[in-house]
């Protein structure tokens, strides 16, 4: 099992691209099962859930194809007819977000039988939601030996759906049931992050009339069939968040190119309250830090545009070397915390009860062998580590590869010492 190594105290300077966005790409590539007509999708990550996500939907019927193009990574989805509806347990559970081909085959098909996603080490998330909505939709869902059997054989029908909640799996695999359902569908409550105004507008690209997407109610007018179209993924904010955390906490400047600055505004604020120098500029941001002390500072996780839960273990690691003491308060996911004692290994200071997490800065980190417990997770203890004294070693890193693309690559062309290990301990050659 792959392994990352950082020897910390090298300050980063240089040019970050951000790839595109990994929650975004894999509803983007659900939704080619909606026509039969050739999906391209530009500025595709190349990253583990993608591919899990590919192997996936060509069981289902699509051809996948990827290739380099114009402007980076492409990926062409055809789906000629859907061959199965069947999705087994054991490419489902390798990534949660499969269970949205869900909405789609019923949709296309009239029925489909999905594995539930099962548990999560973040929290429960369970998929009740998802259920009721496509319920709603006029869909007859049976659960039988951890499988969801979904029929609808004259098709879905458009409804009225109040989520009692925020939720974003539910809101995106809502529209991607309801662009093919008969009547108008009106979601209120609905999820307003930048990944469902991108699905929205590629839905939109291949003929839906979606309306409200980004707003807390969206209206969808259904469409009796779906077109073929070209769609370019948004930037990644959480990859954009992250390397702007790692560059304030190795110190130095760096400039994370190709995305967008005000996706993630709740961050770029806590960052400049703690002392970090933000700018920025037409294709993205510079972070900017000298050899000053940061700050302490406090925040809560909210829904977007609220401070997002998938950077709040990247800012606890910043935080651990702040002067005074933070107060992280986590609202999204329950047990989001398990950063918390590999972060304590490598000498910070940090208390958890129940949702809130005080972290004392310390004066220095000290290098340690350290577990990555989920994708999040593992990335702050890359962040940490390269602000550590001596050399950190992160295990089980499957867990990053799942989000972030060529991560070494990218953090070593500005001057980190950052290098991958295969698992018997030897030294990748690349």
């Amino acid at each position: 099992m792959d392994r990352i190594a950082i020897t910390g105290g090298a300050r980063l300077e240089g040019e970050i691209p951000i790839s595109g966005a990994k929650n975004s790409a894999i509803k983007l590539m659900a939704a080619s099962l909606l026509t039969e007509e050739p999906l391209r999708l530009t500025n595709m990550p190349r990253l583990a859930d993608t591919r899990f996500l590919g192997r996936l939907l060509q069981r289902l019927g699509v051809e996948v194809a990827e290739s380099e193009g114009a402007d980076g990574p492409e990926t062409l989805l055809t789906t000629p007819e859907i061959v199965s509806g069947f999705a087994p347990y054991d490419l489902v559970r390798q990534m949660r977000a499969s269970f949205n081909v869900l909405g789609p085959l019923l949709a296309r098909s009239g029925q489909a039988k999905v594995s539930l996603p099962g548990g999560c080490t973040i929290g429960a998330r369970p998929v009740d939601l998802h259920l009721k909505a496509l319920e709603t939709l006029g869909a007859k869902i049976d659960l039988h030996e951890g499988y969801v059997y979904a029929q609808a054989p004259r098709g879905l029908k458009g409804g009225q759906i109040d989520f009692p909640f925020v939720s974003v799996g539910a809101t995106e695999h809502t529209l991607l049931a309801a662009v093919l359902a008969d009547g108008e569908t009106v979601m209120t409550n609905s999820a307003c992050e930048p990944e469902i105004t991108d699905l929205a507008d590629c839905l939109n690209k291949m003929g839906a009339k979606v309306t409200g997407a980004g707003t807390p109610t969206i209206r969808i007018e259904g469409v009796s069939r779906l077109s073929g179209a070209t769609h370019a993924v948004l930037p990644d904010r959480i990859e954009t968040g992250t390397y702007a955390l790692a560059a304030a906490m190795a110190g130095g400047e760096v400039r994370l190119t190709k995305t967008r600055s005000d996706f993630i505004q709740a961050l770029i604020d806590k960052m400049v309250e703690a002392g970090v120098d933000v700018t920025s500029h037409a294709d993205g941001l510079t972070v900017k830090r000298g050899g000053g002390r940061l700050k302490a500072v406090e925040l809560t996780t909210d829904p977007y545009p609220g401070f997002a839960t998938d950077l709040q273990a990247q800012f606890m690691a910043l935080m651990t070397l702040a002067e005074g003491e933070s107060v992280i308060r986590e609202t999204i996911f329950e047990n989001r915390f398990m950063h918390a004692p590999e972060l304590r290994r490598l000498g910070a200071d940090i208390s958890v009860q129940g949702g809130e997490a005080r972290v004392r800065g310390v004066a220095a980190l000290e290098g340690a062998q350290v577990m990555a417990t989920d994708l999040r997770a593992s990335v702050s203890l890359v962040i940490a580590g390269l602000a550590a004294r001596g050399e950190t070693v992160v295990n089980r890193v499957y867990h990053l590869d799942r989000g972030f693309e060529r991560l070494e690559e990218k953090l070593g062309a500005c001057g980190a010492q950052v290098r991958r290990l295969k698992g018997d301990g030897a030294e990748e050659v690349e």
